[in-house]
């Protein structure tokens, strides 16, 4: 129960700070004392333009002006009568965004990999730093003649005849089979 009223809790917040971010009158005009701010109830419900919503709370116009209204009072009358740009406009009144608009892609993904190049970059320049300025250099065991000289020595030693190492040597041809 403790973790459904922390949701519940959680919604109403960020609901509000919403509310307060975008509603730049109402928060300026809470700072100024001299002016009344506008009270925004929180309990009544808001309006969603979400794909796993399809009918949200309100409608999407609230006040209706007069031409709005005469509409409206057409809609109760046979369909038939009614034109494609009034289905459309009495449709608006109800939604913001059809379905096809809200599915439509945005174009957000070109600021994720255009941050995600601008954090690559910036981890490569750190990279690059510290390898040429913390870094102590390459020890000179890493050398190709260095190397050279180890393979021989182990060669020469034997290590492991049998199926190691000096096993892939042939000896009398001094060359690798």
């Amino acid at each position: 129960m403790l973790h459904l009223t922390k949701g519940c809790v959680g919604c109403l917040l960020s609901r509000r700070a919403v509310l307060a971010l975008t509603n730049s009158g109402a928060r300026m005009s809470s700072h100024d004392h001299q002016e009344v701010s506008d009270n925004l109830d929180m309990s009544q419900p808001m309006y969603w333009d979400r794909l796993d919503t399809p009918l949200p709370d309100r409608p999407w116009k609230d006040v209706l002006d007069s031409t709005d209204k005469s509409l409206k009072q057409k809609e109760k009358g046979p369909w038939t009568a009614l034109s494609k740009e009034e289905k459309i406009a009495l449709y608006r009144l109800k939604f913001n965004h059809t379905y096809p608009e809200m599915k439509r892609p945005s174009h957000e993904w070109k600021t994720v990999i255009g941050g995600m190049f601008i954090v690559f970059g910036i981890t490569g320049l750190v990279v690059f730093w510290q390898c040429h300025y913390m870094y102590p250099p390459q020890p000179h065991t890493f050398g190709e003649e260095w190397q050279a000289k180890q393979i021989q020595r182990m060669l020469d030693m034997r290590v492991n005849p049998i199926e190691g190492f000096s096993a892939q040597w042939d000896y009398k041809n001094k060359q690798w089979k």
